[in-house]
């Protein structure tokens, strides 16, 4: 496959990019496609062509949830949005906190994704340390709840916390507030590597700067609600109430721009969606948290790109690169030769409104329509294949599991 007339990001030029074997195999200017069959060429046409989004943090609702989510339907959303890889979170039903459950999670995913993914694995009040230590080079990391969510799995005894965090290569938590300020003691005194799921608070984003600053190895995430919604957002009318809910809960506009500048001087590292599907139905029946995102993170971060507040290789970066780098994720994240041809096409000229008829999720509807995209995805590439192509989707469910370095 040649993907003709593409730009990108570190060249002046329109180049080409060759794919062969799942790879990029050579990035140039090159003109001579008698070679190749119509088939086998992609018409980039002079539209941006970046690294595939690596969400780091998605909910997928499969096993035991699947009227909200499945691996298929979930997938299929994160190939619209230009997602190539994602790391799904272990609060599903079973728990995924033993050996048996994570492989069960595994073989039930073959065959079913059009992108490539990976799991988390879940720290367990019962103390699964040992489970960790089994299964460290088959995860992305381990999963702690230091604050109730979703699901059971809230651990509260700070021995067990420390066996968890010691027995772990990198520790993912859900922390909140002081909670946040609890997590990176625990790291500092194991030595452990963090990662700080969905910081949402100005404070919080103080406590993650201080402690990269004392020279620990830790990082942050934001979510796009966090970035583009706000308390306001919530109190317009009596249905967002019910539908703009999460954990953490939305915050004030001057958390939105404490987020903003954290992007701008490093100290969030990765966009994660923490797309947390739930049918609108039970949204609005009782108290419900969490949000569908994977499929608009990218269109909605674009607007960034418009606005002149940050540029398209930092949102790379904070997409694609950096979640690749932290977790370990082989071949993924960067647009270069010998790397997995996980690629996507985007229009920054489209801007037209997110609607509620283009919605892919199971879930069935978006915090975010009636926003303007900032550009729109085209085409997603997954290892050379094309999973989505202007609106239409093949039906080769070519995901992978990812490997780990």
């Amino acid at each position: 496959m040649i993907i003709k007339n593409a730009k990108i990001i570190d060249s002046n030029n329109i180049v080409s990019i060759i794919i062969e074997n799942e790879k990029i195999k050579k990035i140039d200017f090159y003109n001579n496609f008698q070679n190749y069959k119509d088939d086998d060429l992609i018409d980039a046409n002079y539209n941006y062509v970046i690294a595939g989004i690596i969400d780091p943090h998605v909910h997928m609702r499969d096993p035991g949830l699947t009227q909200k989510e499945d691996f298929n339907s979930g997938s299929k959303a994160a190939a619209r949005g230009g997602v190539t890889s994602f790391l799904d979170m272990p609060n599903t039903i079973p728990n995924t906190i033993t050996k048996e459950n994570l492989l069960a999670k595994k073989n039930l995913m073959i065959g079913k994704s059009y992108v490539d993914y990976g799991f988390h694995f879940g720290g367990s009040k019962a103390d699964n340390s040992d489970d960790i230590k089994n299964i460290i080079n088959d995860a992305a990391s381990t999963k702690i709840f230091f604050n109730a969510s979703t699901g059971n799995m809230l651990v509260e005894d700070d021995k067990i916390l420390e066996k968890l965090f010691e027995s772990s290569k990198i520790v993912t938590v859900h922390a909140e507030d002081r909670m946040v300020d609890k997590a990176i003691e625990i790291a500092k005194k194991t030595k452990t590597p963090l990662y700080l799921c969905h910081i949402s608070l100005e404070s919080e984003i103080d406590s993650l700067k201080r402690a990269k600053d004392s020279g620990m190895i830790i990082y942050g995430e934001a979510t796009p609600h966090h970035l583009f919604l706000n308390t306001e957002d919530v109190n317009k009318n009596e249905r967002n109430k019910m539908l703009l809910r999460m954990k953490p809960e939305l915050r004030g506009k001057s958390d939105n721009k404490a987020l903003l500048n954290a992007i701008l001087d490093s100290t969030i590292d990765t966009i994660g969606t923490d797309h947390a599907p739930h049918l609108i139905s039970e949204k609005l029946e009782k108290l419900t948290f969490g949000v569908p995102s994977v499929e608009h993170s990218l269109e909605l971060m674009l607007n960034k790109i418009n606005d002149g507040t940050i540029d398209l290789k930092l949102l790379t970066k904070i997409m694609s690169e950096n979640a690749s780098k932290i977790f370990g994720i082989k071949n993924k994240g960067i647009l270069k030769e010998n790397y997995d041809a996980d690629l996507v096409i985007i229009d920054m000229k489209d801007n037209f409104k997110i609607e509620e008829k283009d919605i892919i999720t199971k879930a069935g509807w978006s915090p975010y329509i009636d926003f303007n995209r900032g550009g729109k995805v085209l085409t997603t590439i997954v290892r050379g294949n094309i999973v989505y192509n202007n609106g239409i989707f093949t039906d080769m469910f070519i995901g992978k599991e990812i490997i780990y370095n």
